[in-house]
């Protein structure tokens, strides 16, 4: 059978992609690599709990158009993300607000805390920031940057802060409020029942292949549709004939816990440099699942290596001059696209990836 599109990747820029193509009247054959749908969103119940088995996923969006297109396919909670920063031993919330404060300084009003960044940010005296750290400093001061920035930034980027670029952080989210909404989007919440069954019902009516590489016979795949969207790696597409984009990778370590509630929250970041793990995330607190267990993931960041699951796009000026390299190869194809944040190398959010497809989408009509 010879289809419209071959759609490479399961994801949801893919399955968004195969879903609006379907109620075109286009056919559609949507291969994955992986075992099971929805790559990095793909949950898998356990005990009664959605567990988030790439990472937690919270949607969070001010588009309404995008918030009230994902909302066909599930009904979202109305959890609110607020995570909590365990810095050895000491606990803050963020993301920085009034409480945060109050637990750094013991200030009580906007003011002090205001008197209080603005005499650290005087005493750093830095005007032109060289790096990552100084651009911290002087945008928060060096209490917050020593005990809740500087740890976590290098576990998750595998250098010390110093040696990183400043503009890594353009800024940083500060609140003189007692409000702890990490995102403070209008529209935020987690599907009910998982994203699973969010893509299960997008790819409902569409061939899918599980287990497939579409890299190990790209001919094949090639001749069997007329147009090809790719949502894997560019360069690995093209065979790294420039050589090799750059990611960080993460290993997750999942535990099943013989009780009811191991952290009370879903999201504890830990901020120091010395635990090797950037957070534990415990699952059954996105939905407030019912449970006589708990599942956490502890989330391990990483140097990538080929053939491993790339995870962040190192944006920095090396790397993009590569991908463009890349992608003026992608701007002659004829019949290939390539999207996600693999094929067009950008980190999303997950309403990004949605606007993205549906923007191609629109432009193919």
């Amino acid at each position: 059978m010879k289809y419209d599109y071959l759609i490479v990747g399961s994801g949801l820029f893919g399955s968004v992609f195969a879903y609006e193509m379907n109620r075109r009247g286009k056919s559609c054959l949507v291969i994955e690599k992986r075992s099971h749908i929805g790559g990095n969103v793909y949950t898998e119940e356990k005990h009664n709990i959605n567990v988030h088995k790439y990472g937690a996923h919270i949607f969070h969006t001010n588009n309404k158009e995008v918030w009230n297109y994902i909302n066909q396919f599930a009904e979202f909670n109305r959890y609110t993300n607020s995570p909590v920063a365990n810095y050895k031993g000491e606990l803050y919330n963020l993301p920085f607000n009034m409480n945060t404060f109050y637990q750094m300084w013991g200030v009580k009003t906007p003011e002090e805390a205001k008197a209080k960044i603005k005499q650290q940010k005087a005493e750093a005296n830095i005007d032109e920031p060289q790096n990552l750290e100084e651009q911290a400093i002087s945008l928060i001061g060096r209490d917050i940057y020593e005990k809740l920035v500087k740890g976590y930034t290098e576990k998750q980027w595998g250098r010390d802060c110093t040696d990183l670029p400043s503009f890594i952080i353009k800024r940083l989210p500060v609140r003189f409020t007692f409000d702890n909404n990490y995102f403070n989007d209008l529209y935020q919440g987690i599907p009910m029942g998982g994203y699973t069954k969010i893509i299960e019902k997008m790819l409902d009516g569409i061939d899918v292949e599980l287990n497939t590489d579409f890299l190990e016979d790209k001919d094949k795949w090639m001749a069997m549709a007329d147009r090809v969207l790719f949502t894997g790696m560019i360069d690995e597409y093209y065979d790294y004939c420039f050589g090799e984009l750059e990611y960080r990778g993460l290993d997750f370590e999942f535990e099943t816990l013989d009780m009811e509630n191991y952290q009370g929250n879903a999201v504890i970041n830990y901020t120091d440099r010395e635990t090797p793990y950037t957070r534990i995330i415990e699952h059954k607190h996105f939905e407030n699942a019912v449970s006589d267990k708990t599942v956490i993931t502890r989330e391990y960041p990483k140097a990538w290596e080929k053939g491993q699951e790339a995870y962040y796009p190192m944006n920095d000026e090396r790397n993009t001059e590569l991908f463009n390299r890349y992608n003026d190869l992608a701007d002659k194809e004829g019949n290939v696209i390539f999207g996600g944040r693999l094929g067009m190398y950008r980190y999303f959010d997950m309403w990004q990836v949605i606007d993205e497809a549906l923007k191609l989408v629109k432009s193919l009509e």
